[in-house]
């Protein structure tokens, strides 16, 4: 996961490419975009602190729920586009791929994969009950 998030230090998991505004505009919107990702990949590897590693558990709240959430987007595109394009998207998004007959060198990969989607699953189940409740 760390050797993804730094991939994604100095370029965006989804770069503007087709986006119709001119060039100025494109890189200031690029810089700010860069900017909300670094703040996200950083959060998302925060929450694996000290406190993870004692008791299991990770926290999120209202103030960085969407910036972790934006950034496990963000590494999983990176890892579709880098490690795991030969699998379809039906294969990894329902997670039906036989581990064991993964190379070895894709299996933490496809792991990683799934545990950040576990990740915004949880996420996007905490913010609906926010908003079911509030």
């Amino acid at each position: 996961m760390k050797t993804v998030a730094d991939s994604l230090q100095d370029r965006l998991a989804v770069p503007l490419e087709h986006v119709e505004v001119d060039e100025d505009m494109h890189e200031v919107w690029n810089a700010d975009l860069l900017v909300t990702q670094k703040d996200g990949l950083s959060r998302l590897l925060a929450m694996f602190d000290k406190e993870f590693f004692e008791s299991g558990m990770i926290a999120f709240d209202e103030e960085n729920a969407e910036p972790i959430l934006r950034a496990c987007a963000a590494l999983r595109l990176r890892m579709r586009e880098q490690y795991l394009k030969n699998f379809g998207d039906e294969s990894l998004e329902s997670g039906d791929v036989e581990i064991d007959e993964l190379p070895e060198p894709m299996r933490p990969v496809f792991m990683c994969y799934v545990f950040l989607a576990t990740i915004q699953e949880l996420i996007i189940q905490h913010l609906d009950s926010e908003i079911l409740e509030g």
